[in-house]
């Protein structure tokens, strides 16, 4: 309607813009109106459209959160729950339990503190500590600890306060103030000698955790061997993916997330002091969001839709930390929440700390992924392929390759328990420049069976490449891996 008309019942000429059509053809339909009021039918429509879109949201932006609380419940449900008793991957962590892109060459040491319940808690590390870590409830960061920790690998005495603490901090404490009561506490030790044994003994003697107010007795450490058990630590990908996450919002106080989150949650039944129970309409559509939600984060990941996440102009590796930003920022906030990096990092990897965004030339770790061979296709694991590391790994301690499992994001469960190979146990052959080819296939390859991963028919997997205290060549990129080739034949 051109805007120097006057339409009838008007006195004066009125923008089309303003304006609202009798009828509009949507992407959900056509929608009526008599001037300019939805029809009941319509009004039911957009409110469904509606309520469907916030549930993908929340699904998408509160992965952190939904993630951490079911590595909580999985945890205890190993025994976890107290402060002082901790899951040991004494023998490592092999491919039974499901973990998202756990590693099988470094010693895990994973712990929750629970701060509603026992206030302010210490952490007492030994000294030789790896890369540790707390993260908060939504799986922000807190504090690091061990070597890249303010501590500097010499261990320490830690203590961790609850939002709003303002009680006594002793002498002597490295501190910090979570924003949440639950909080995941997760250690590494290195490997010596290819063998965990001395880190899980350093652990097993050295670290201890108890509430502040227990300092003068503290409880007994327990530590919960993860060998030979299976359970889960990932969140759901249907609609009890809600349920789960209901579970922290009303735990947890009200700061722990902003208005606008908790508005969010809110509008789909997710309520701080109400319980979680949607009715059979709400039910319909949170099905159908979580599955076109997974859907989104599965597309998110695995086919992004522009150069951000590459590593290199002429590989297909990719970062994990898109942006290099443990909060998750664009262009140093310019860009507001880097939303898209937050949800392509928490669905397939867990632990956000600066150690493994930022540049820590000898300290902290790094990490590259590959989902896909040099010509671009997905890696099939029916298939055999050839991935060559250059000589000379840019490492101060070791690197690692380890492969996943698509629809898990865990480790590929095969014949082999421990689905990877690193630069520490001692088995790997050469090649005469100093390079290493590492094997990937269903079968044994004729030669190089110590450097072979095995694959299994029928599924899809992706690599994860770790450097541990890596060096210069590996951020000015005049050291990079190979992309994994097909092998003909």
């Amino acid at each position: 309607m051109p805007a120097d008309r006057t339409p009838e019942g008007f006195n004066t000429p009125v923008p089309s813009k303003i304006l609202t059509p009798d009828r509009v053809n949507s992407r959900i339909g056509p929608l009526n109106f008599v001037d300019g009021v939805p029809t009941a039918e319509t009004a039911e429509k957009v409110f469904d459209h509606l309520d469907f879109v916030r549930a993908v949201e929340v699904f998408l932006n509160c992965i952190p959160a939904a993630s951490l609380e079911a590595m909580h419940v999985g945890s205890v449900a190993q025994g976890v729950d107290a402060c002082n008793k901790v899951l040991i991957m004494d023998e490592l962590l092999d491919s039974g339990p499901f973990f998202l892109t756990g590693n099988t060459d470094t010693v895990y040491c994973s712990g929750f503190l629970d701060l509603e319940r026992d206030g302010a808690t210490v952490v007492e590390i030994p000294p030789g500590c790896g890369p540790g870590t707390v993260n908060d409830a939504w799986f922000r960061f807190v504090i690091d600890m061990g070597f890249p920790g303010p501590d500097q690998g010499n261990g320490g005495k830690y203590l961790i306060t609850p939002p709003g603490y303002d009680g006594d901090i002793p002498d002597g404490y490295f501190v910090a103030e979570s924003t949440s009561y639950v909080n995941w506490l997760i250690l590494r030790g290195f490997l010596v000698d290819g063998k965990p044994d001395a880190s899980a003994k350093m652990f097993t003697e050295g670290l201890r955790i108890y509430p502040l107010s227990q300092a003068d007795d503290p409880p007994t450490m327990e530590f919960i061997s993860t060998a030979g058990q299976l359970f889960n630590t990932i969140h759901a990908n249907n609609a009890e993916f809600y349920a789960e996450l209901a579970t922290a919002v009303q735990r947890e106080p009200l700061d722990t997330i902003d208005p606008e989150t908790r508005g969010l949650l809110a509008a789909i039944g997710i309520h701080k002091d109400k319980p979680f129970e949607p009715d059979e309409r709400m039910q319909r559509i949170l099905v159908e969001a979580a599955e076109v939600a997974n859907a989104t984060a599965r597309s998110i990941y695995f086919r992004w839709r522009d150069d951000a996440p590459k590593l290199y102009d002429d590989r297909q590796w990719h970062t994990f930390f898109i942006g290099g930003d443990y909060h998750w920022l664009l262009d140093e906030g310019r860009g507001g929440r880097y939303l898209d990096a937050r949800t392509f990092f928490f669905y397939v990897a867990t632990v956000n700390t600066p150690a493994m965004a930022w540049k820590l030339v000898g300290k902290g770790s790094q990490y590259a992924g590959a989902d896909t061979d040099v010509n671009g296709d997905f890696l099939d694991g029916a298939k055999s392929y050839r991935l060559r590391l250059p000589a000379d790994a840019p490492v101060k301690r070791f690197w690692s390759i380890c492969v996943y499992d698509t629809q898990t994001r865990s480790e590929l469960q095969t014949s082999q328990p421990y689905p990877s190979r690193n630069s520490v146990k001692g088995d790997l052959e050469y090649n005469s420049d100093g390079s290493v080819d590492i094997l990937f296939g269903p079968e044994p390859p004729e030669s190089l069976q110590n450097n072979w991963i095995q694959t299994v028919p029928g599924k899809g997997w992706f690599a994860a490449l770790r450097l541990y205290s890596p060096l210069e060549p590996w951020f000015d990129h005049t050291w990079k891996p190979g992309d994994i080739e097909p092998i003909s034949g």
